[in-house]
């Protein structure tokens, strides 16, 4: 069973979920520094680290599997948070260029489903950016925290996950080394213990962070690539190009 909504919501306006998203934040933006015309996905409940980009995507949605349940987002009354069935997405084909996975792999009932769904509404080379509890670290071990439930990962548990759904790995980092405690989660302290953790301790952050690209094939027993059929997975079909791409216009043919 998934943890409440409003109970993440509630960690999340505390001074150790604040901690974490700031940590969290930090990777993110330095690896996706421009999100100008793209549009977003955040699952599971990735409403604290959207708002880092709503300014700046074309668009920005938040989706919420019904086990867990939703809260509204953004703030303002044009809401962009939706909620439903986690292995039936309700989103066209290849139609988002980046999509963040928060408490969204912990607590999931079926991943290889979830994470078919996520490649489904991917466009071809979209970036994938999944933030989990990271086995090694303390907050795996918190359960006062939403990072303290379900199962956390280890970097190759995650890689296996990912590859097994045709998803290509490209980036790693790890952060969120403060204990999990509220007096090392002020903001002075968070920021020095991340500084040492990264120096001193790099495989012990709180939270693991993976970049990956959508695979538009699959690979063979023997190594050799192979195209997906259309049967197979979905997705395969009509190609969707980001904003800032141009398509050249068909050639009329002469009179």
């Amino acid at each position: 069973m998934r943890t409440d909504a409003l109970e993440i919501d509630r960690f999340y306006r505390t001074a150790r979920g604040k901690a974490a998203r700031e940590m969290a934040i930090r990777r993110l933006c330095a690896l996706w520094p421009n999100t100008q015309d793209l549009d977003l996905l955040g699952y599971g409940f990735a409403a604290p680290y959207l708002t880092a980009f709503e300014s700046s995507a074309r668009r920005a949605v938040a989706y919420m599997p019904a086990a867990q349940g939703a809260v509204p987002w953004p703030a303002r009354d044009d809401g962009r948070a939706a909620l439903g069935d986690e292995t039936r997405l309700p989103f066209k084909e290849s139609l988002f260029d980046r999509v963040i996975l928060v408490h969204a792999l912990e607590e999931a009932s079926d991943l290889p489903r979830l994470l078919r769904e996520v490649w489904r509404v991917m466009a071809p080379e979209a970036r994938l950016a999944v933030i989990c509890t990271h086995r090694g670290g303390l907050w795996a071990r918190a359960d006062s925290t939403p990072f303290g439930h379900g199962r956390p990962f280890s970097r190759a548990q995650l890689t296996r996950l990912l590859t097994d759904a045709l998803f290509e790995p490209t980036a790693w980092a790890q952060a969120l080394y403060t204990p999990p405690w509220r007096m090392t989660c002020g903001e002075r302290s968070a920021d020095g213990f991340e500084a040492v953790g990264e120096r001193l301790y790099p495989a012990f952050g709180g939270l693991i962070l993976a970049e990956a690209v959508k695979h538009v094939g699959a690979v063979r027993p023997g190594g050799v690539a192979q195209r997906v059929r259309v049967r197979a997975l979905e997705g395969a079909g009509k190609r969707a190009l980001s904003p800032h791409r141009k398509q050249t216009p068909a050639k009329k043919d002469a009179p």
